[in-house]
């Protein structure tokens, strides 16, 4: 039995919890829900609720009518918007992992921000800070998310453009950011990833020559103090491994 409840868990067949929320971290019900919503303890990802306000959907004149705002400004408005919020969010808090935003128009999704932390310590930081904050004059609504796996969570119908349910559909629509600012924000952190390896590559081979030295000035045991010291300081595995072989081929000082 307990297998079966939990290989049903957070799906359709579970009359308990609510599938939806376990997928998308959000349910129309809300509190009225007559499943129930587990929220996380802990989690890489966070919901930030209903903070982006798209402008072809807010925008009015005075009489009420709605005022025409262009795709061209749309995606420039939303860019700026995607870019503040990941560039706030990796530098104050973290490295974002993933972020997605729903261009649903359904009160529990219409402008939620997803974003995914590397590690689940940043994302608890991050829920605790945000909700002591305000943006655009509105107090920000913060907290652990359950969603993991994104592809589970959007509307594979309007990834096809298909999705006959339009905005009020339950599954998360994402809005796409340009692909210029695509490659600059995720490009960074390929460039950090490309720095802190030729870092390591660098301290390395100076960690080489440095055992060379000591090799010949002193021998073996200076560079098992050498070695004792790296490993305590948890420095470079190639450099400790490095060392390690070289040490092997080290005759004992007589």
């Amino acid at each position: 039995m307990a297998e079966y409840l939990a290989s049903i868990f957070g799906t359709e067949k579970d009359k308990v919890n609510c599938s939806f929320y376990f997928k998308i971290g959000a349910c129309r019900h809300g509190d009225r829900c007559s499943r129930l919503h587990n929220k996380p303890t802990f989690s890489q990802t966070i919901l930030i609720q209903n903070i982006y306000r798209n402008p072809q959907n807010s925008a009015q004149t005075a009489d009420g009518s709605h005022c025409a705002v262009s795709d061209v400004e749309m995606q420039e408005h939303y860019d700026e918007f995607f870019e503040e919020v990941f560039t706030e969010m990796e530098e104050k808090y973290g490295e974002v992992e993933e972020m997605n935003v729903c261009d649903n128009l359904g009160d529990h999704l219409v402008g939620n921000v997803y974003v995914k932390f590397r590690r689940e310590e940043d994302a608890e930081k991050a829920v605790i800070d945000l909700n002591n904050r305000w943006f655009n004059g509105q107090p920000i609504h913060a907290e652990l998310s359950p969603v993991t796996d994104f592809r589970e969570a959007c509307c594979r119908q309007y990834e096809m453009g298909e999705c006959t349910r339009g905005g009020f559909c339950n599954f998360m629509h994402l809005k796409p950011i340009s692909r210029e600012l695509r490659r600059e924000l995720y490009g960074r952190r390929r460039k950090k990833l490309r720095d802190y390896s030729e870092v390591l590559l660098h301290a390395s081979s100076l960690l080489i020559l440095v055992c060379t030295y000591l090799l010949l000035v002193s021998g073996r045991s200076r560079i098992l103090g050498l070695l004792g010291i790296l490993s305590e300081s948890g420095r470079s595995l190639l450099a400790l491994s490095t060392i390690s072989c070289i040490y092997r081929y080290i005759p004992e000082a007589t």
